[in-house]
């Protein structure tokens, strides 16, 4: 079984957590993760920084595939809107290097990670600290983005599972 890295990113316009782990078939090592934490008020430059930040963990742990966060609106609109900015920096940092993306929405990484699409972020923390057998754990953004990249490993299993099931089937 060939060896994948993932990297997880979940976007913030002030903090954008990353997650890196190894796959090979159903096992699953860390590697590494953080955030990626912007200062000033000018959007552009936060941005830029996200971008850069992303390319610099690209640049260090060159990931064979990515899974992003889609965004989601609660109440405030203009959060969608910043948080829509970050995904795009983050997603144009990928596209750079020829990364392929998975999205997924946080009500679907919380039904992979936890059981239940409306798990408290500490629930998604204990349960990352446990299933990639960690000593601490992690930061609330890094967590999560461990999380969309698990959540990833596990789909993308049963998205070629379900390819060869079709394959050999007549429908």
């Amino acid at each position: 079984m060939k060896k994948t890295i993932i990297l997880g990113i979940d976007p913030g316009s002030r903090t954008t957590g990353y997650g890196l782990i190894s796959t090979t078939g159903n096992r699953h090592t860390f590697l590494a993760c953080g955030c990626i934490k912007t200062t000033g008020d000018e959007m552009a430059s936060r941005l830029h920084q996200i971008y850069q930040g992303l390319c610099d963990v690209i640049n260090t742990y060159p990931p064979d595939e990515a899974s992003i966060e889609q965004v989601f609106m609660k109440n405030n609109v203009n959060s969608a809107l910043k948080l829509g900015q970050a995904r795009g920096a983050a997603l144009v940092a990928l596209a750079n290097q020829g990364i392929s993306v998975a999205e997924y929405s946080a009500r679907h990484v919380k039904q992979a990670i936890v059981g239940y699409g409306g798990a408290e972020k500490q629930q998604v923390q204990h349960m990352i600290k446990v299933l990639l057998n960690l000593e601490k754990t992690p930061q609330s953004d890094a967590a999560d983005a461990l999380a969309i990249a698990l959540c990833h490993a596990n789909s993308r299993g049963n998205n070629v599972r379900m390819k060869i099931l079709e394959a050999n089937h007549d429908w």
